[in-house]
């Protein structure tokens, strides 16, 4: 079985160049980091196309896909721009998502809307822009968007979001897919759900289902399980309604590999699985086919991106750790404090050097928890290095922070040798555009 991006630790760019430095898209590090300061996101528009390719070659086989790529994971105008160039769509949970896919043009019948509590201002929002499809997360929402419909004298389609009772073995924020779950519709509900569609909220159209069983998942028989249960459940939608689904939407959180000791499958394996599995499941409850969506996001751009950091102070403690700071930290990338969060990283500027040392790299925040990396054996750390942290595409700009008053960094995209800014690093003044002082206090 063919290898794919999601299952290396760098983008496939990365290289040493003739000066001793590392390099990816073309691009020395240590001068990205001078010329745009750090920290500094880093994404590899190569490894983050490739990827797309990747998917869409692995699930050829099945004619009817629509890869909605997971905006969560990293979203911004030009990162949407690429995306949609390479053939896929959104999936949003939320109206801020939803409006930077409008204002880089994409075509808004192309993005479906997720999420467990959307306000009364996003669903109007998602209308009034034109998204294609609403995943429907519980009974609250089925009778608000019903009724935002109707007030605009639209029919929308819909997908139900159901909890499959599936359970992946990854860290207990991330599962999504087991019974106690803040998300979906327990399977017991679907009934309850479908009469009230059919007899009052007759503004919905209901076109399938949608389940998401999790995020940084290595377990392959864990799909087979779920699509084997949206199947058997649409056939009971059929016997029990007379409705004919033609739309499932089996999620995403294929894994990726952040450290040596970490094998996820690759998009391949998963696509020959899935589609087997769809085809005998489909023949054993004699469905026609539906259209079947996916929602990659780590495994689409987390390979593809990485940080770079600048060294600074050091401090051994007495017959223990030696710490080196870094000027991010938990603000820029919060999974290590929040998820335990293991990363691989080399030092830009001497990545050759053999001699190494174990340290721990600590973050300027003031948290105690505010580590990077515990324990990786770097070269011999010197103040005004410049540090590369890998596979940091995924969930750090996206839940990067104003924490301790601090500005978020800028992201750059690299090809060819040529660097870009794609997000501006934010000023002082950027930081109090929003504050407001009272008259009174004057």
């Amino acid at each position: 079985m063919n290898k794919s991006t999601n299952q290396s630790i760098k983008p496939i760019t990365t290289k040493i160049n003739k000066e001793g430095n590392l390099e990816i898209g073309g691009c020395d590090l240590t001068e990205l980091a001078n010329k745009y300061s750090t920290p500094l996101y880093v994404i590899d528009e190569i490894t983050l196309r490739t990827i797309c390719k990747e998917y869409k070659k692995a699930f050829k086989e099945y004619e009817k896909v629509n890869m909605m790529y997971a905006s969560k994971a990293f979203m911004s105008t030009a990162i949407a721009k690429i995306i949609n160039s390479e053939g896929f769509g959104f999936d949003a949970v939320s109206g801020g998502e939803i409006y930077t896919v409008y204002k880089a043009g994409i075509d808004m019948s192309k993005v479906l809307f997720n999420g467990n509590n959307k306000s009364y201002d996003e669903l109007e929002l998602a209308l009034e822009l034109g998204v294609g499809r609403f995943s429907v997360d519980n009974f609250f929402e089925l009778a608000l968007l019903n009724e935002i419909a109707k007030n605009k004298n639209k029919k929308v389609s819909i997908l139900l979001r159901i909890t499959p009772g599936i359970e992946c073995h990854t860290h207990e924020y991330i599962q999504t897919g087991h019974l106690d779950s803040k998300f979906g519709f327990d399977l017991t509900q679907i009934p309850e759900a479908m009469e009230l569609i059919q007899e009052q909220y007759t503004n919905l159209i209901p076109r399938g289902f949608h389940a998401h069983i999790g995020s940084q998942i290595f377990e392959t028989k864990i799909y087979e399980d779920e699509v084997e249960l949206l199947i058997k459940e649409m056939a009971l939608i059929k016997d029990k309604f007379g409705i004919i689904f033609d739309e499932v939407n089996i999620g995403g959180g294929l894994g990726v590999k952040y450290t040596n000791e970490e094998y996820p499958p690759s998009v391949f394996e998963i696509g020959k699985l899935i589609i087997k599995t769809l085809n005998k499941a489909l023949k054993k409850y004699s469905l026609k086919p539906p259209v079947l969506y996916l929602e990659p996001g780590r495994s689409i751009i987390s390979t593809a991106g990485v940080t770079l950091y600048t060294v600074g102070s050091s401090k051994q403690v007495p017959h223990g750790t030696k710490y080196w700071a870094v000027d991010g930290g938990m603000a820029d990338n919060p999974r290590p404090s929040m998820y335990q969060a293991k990363y691989k990283a080399q030092v830009a500027n001497k990545p050759c050097d053999e001699n190494l040392q174990k340290v721990t790299i600590a973050g300027k925040f003031c948290e105690s928890g505010d580590i990077l990396i515990k324990d990786i054996n770097l070269p011999e750390l010197e103040e005004g290095d410049v540090l590369c942290i890998f596979n940091t595409g995924a969930y750090n700009y996206s839940m990067a922070s104003n924490y301790n008053r601090f500005q978020k960094p800028a992201a750059v995209l690299v090809n060819n040798s040529q660097s870009d800014i794609i997000i501006n690093r934010e000023t002082l003044d950027d930081l109090i555009s929003h504050d407001v002082i009272p008259n009174r206090l004057d």
